[in-house]
């Protein structure tokens, strides 16, 4: 399916600098061409880069959160990626324009008394500006970052000067050090403490073994790749579109996304792949069977809503508010 979306809410920005963060990443800072305020946004949040072929890919704002003019996104260059990454490592520079959509954010800072970081990778992006809020909010903090060589992580130098002492920010090359020791760095559950963690999908489910024994919700996560889900089982089931009037047959082999778009109805998405959030729905009756990365345990519990490019339904008919 094309990962085109409606743009009547996009913008444009300009690539007011360009910078190499480490052998495989380069930030990019955006600016108002008029030199105005950007939409305000929170640590978490994410943007959609509309690209010239009409493909659209997100990425973590990672600049300090208080700077209103300016908007920083770090990519890294994935060579088996699907072409976004390569568009902006080879063709976007200072000086020219990009399509933007957003911010939104599904990955939100809460408020505690202190937190726990763990990047891997890429994941650091939407962990430096959490970084930043936790300072000026004058909580506890510690950072524990994993990538495969010290020349494809970016942004030591930025996270070690923001810490207080040494041990704030472990900087872990696996080739140096190997694989980041979660259970030392988390230790034993401690009221008031959150875990905040990002990166690829190994790495996400250590850090899940590694807070079994923590409160539910003491671990928050964002995951860059879709959930492998089984697809032989699916089975057809109906969608009530509650403000369009219509209801529609879902297929087994098809989306409700693709289905209410085939349908003539306009809704906006980006990933398709349940990571982005854009898609997501209020649901007015029925059970989802939830397959995306966006939702928390609880927001899943509640049922209140789903991402419709990837999520389905557990009996035969939902209601959804579209």
């Amino acid at each position: 399916m094309s990962v085109q979306t409606p743009q009547d809410d996009a913008f444009e920005l300009t690539v007011a600098e360009r910078h190499a963060e480490s052998e495989t990443v380069v930030s990019l800072t955006l600016r108002d061409p008029a030199g105005g305020a950007l939409p305000a946004w929170s640590p978490g949040a994410h943007i959609d880069l509309l690209l010239d072929d009409g493909a659209v890919r997100q990425y973590s704002l990672c600049g300090p959160p208080a700077d209103g003019t300016a908007w920083r996104i770090a990519v890294l260059r994935e060579p088996d990626g699907r072409g976004g990454s390569a568009h902006v490592h080879d063709k976007v520079a200072p000086g020219g324009t990009l399509r933007v959509r957003g911010p939104r954010n599904h990955f939100a800072l809460a408020p505690a008394e202190r937190y726990l970081f763990v990047a891997g990778g890429i994941g650091i992006t939407p962990l430096l500006p959490m970084v930043h809020e936790a300072i000026a909010r004058g909580a506890d903090w510690r950072l524990l970052y994993g990538g495969r060589s010290r020349a494809t992580m970016a942004f030591p130098d930025e996270l070690t000067a923001l810490a207080a002492h040494d041990r704030q920010v472990r900087i872990v090359p696996q080739d140096e050090q190997g694989p980041l020791d979660l259970a030392a760095f988390l230790g034993a559950p401690e009221p008031g403490t959150l875990v905040y963690c990002c990166g690829p999908a190994g790495l996400l489910a250590a850090a899940r073994d590694a807070c079994a024994a923590w409160p539910d919700g003491a671990l928050r996560t964002e995951s860059f790749t879709p959930v492998e889900a089984a697809r032989a089982g699916d089975t057809a089931f109906e969608v009530e579109l509650g403000r369009s009037g219509l209801t529609l047959q879902v297929p087994a082999d098809r989306s409700i996304l693709d289905t209410v778009l085939e349908a003539g109805v306009s809704v906006l998405y980006s990933c398709a792949e349940g990571t982005c959030g854009t898609c997501e729905t209020d649901v007015l009756a029925g059970e989802p069977e939830h397959r995306d990365t966006v939702l928390t345990d609880a927001e899943r519990e509640a049922n209140q809503t789903m991402m419709i490019c990837v999520s389905r339904c557990r009996g035969d008919r939902l209601v959804l508010d579209l």
